[in-house]
């Protein structure tokens, strides 16, 4: 098994074509045809990771964090990032990263966190807009079921918790072939007119050049005749944040204690406590102040995220409780996601949950 077998699996899961425009995700270094040995799952790669890949005998890191943000215009060693990246070469390590499309989706990081507080009932705070496509395509009623079930395995029709969807009328189709043809049905230079299947399927945008492939691979015409629109719905499935709900109602303070027990934070910052019950409860792995608006319009009762400025924190208005819980301790359970992945579709290969502590911030 090479190494791109196993990032085909995390790719899979979390596309890289999810991340946000700002993201690095992907590889940051080495070479995914090497055959694979064993991979170290992290949130940061640091020099300690790196030496625990060693040990371990990984030839392949795969963290959230990318290592790489900013372009690197020489590789001499001058600072830590440099200093991996020579190190994890000289090894022959190669390191992925696997950020913001982990954050993007549905089963990624925050529905992690939300797994951790129990919550039910979750949904995507902020969905994303511009992620889907329709297709319309037309073809003879008897190959109609064969062109729709390509379709759907190539990732068509799916809406939610909804698969092989389809909208599917019957109509007529009228061509002429010219003498240069090859008709699939109808006679050259004759007007021919065939029942006709229209079979209408969303599909993300990222899928359209797989999805062509497979419509013209299934369709029986010479010429495949099909149109593609943008929409404008939102993804139910895809965007950043979560919302659920606490199986019962607990008070504010009690909900802050569980939090700082779960996440193991070294302190809490948060805003003033209303006195009101918790039940409703929105988060973002990482910073999320930028979801502070989406929470409030979603009812939360508390918001957890972290990298919350001064004056952001005046923001909440009284309309909700801010918890700030640290930026590591909101995607420390990041790593369980990519080994839980991993373990579901290669189970005999070998992957390791990283044992350092990679949080660079410190309580006093």
């Amino acid at each position: 098994m090479l190494i791109k077998d196993i990032l085909s699996v995390i790719e899979d899961f979390a596309p890289p074509a999810l991340q946000e425009s700002y993201d690095n995700s992907g590889i940051q270094c080495g070479d995914v045809n090497e055959k694979a040995k064993s991979a170290l799952l992290c949130l940061d790669v640091t020099k300690e990771v790196l030496n625990e890949a060693v040990r371990k005998e990984c030839n392949l890191i795969i963290a959230h964090h990318p290592l790489i943000f900013s372009p690197i215009k020489k590789l001499t060693g001058d600072n830590y990032i440099q200093q991996i990246l020579i190190s994890a070469i000289k090894r022959n390590i190669c390191i992925y990263a696997c950020h913001t499309n982990a954050d993007n989706v549905r089963m990624g990081v925050n529905k992690k966190i939300a797994a951790k507080l129990s919550l039910q009932n979750v949904k995507i705070l902020q969905q994303k807009k511009g992620l889907l496509k329709k297709l319309v395509t037309f073809c003879p009623a008897k190959q109609a079921e064969e062109v729709r079930n390509a379709l759907f395995k190539a990732g068509c029709g799916e809406i939610g918790n909804y698969t092989n969807c389809s909208y599917n009328s019957e109509g007529k189709g009228t061509f002429k072939a010219n003498a240069d043809a090859n008709p699939f049905v109808g006679k050259k230079n004759e007007l021919h007119t065939e029942p006709e299947i229209r079979i209408e399927t969303v599909f993300e945008t990222y899928k359209e050049s797989k999805v062509i492939k497979a419509l013209h691979k299934a369709h029986p015409y010479e010429v495949v005749a099909y149109d593609i629109y943008s929409l404008d719905n939102k993804h139910p499935e895809i965007g950043l944040g979560m919302i659920g709900e606490l199986s019962k109602s607990v008070a504010e303070k009690e909900f802050l204690n569980s939090l700082k027990e779960i996440f193991n934070a070294g302190c809490i910052k948060h805003t003033e406590l209303m006195n009101k019950k918790v039940k409703r409860v929105a988060l973002c792995g990482g910073s999320g102040s930028f979801l502070l608006k989406d929470a409030i319009a979603a009812k939360a009762d508390v918001f957890i995220t972290a990298d919350f400025k001064y004056h952001q924190f005046f923001d909440a208005e009284n309309k909700l409780v801010i918890a700030d819980i640290g930026h590591y301790e909101t995607e420390q359970f990041t790593p369980e996601i990519f080994y839980e992945v991993i373990r579901k579709k290669l189970p005999k290969f070998a992957a390791h949950l990283s044992k350092q502590n990679t949080n660079p911030v410190n309580y006093l």
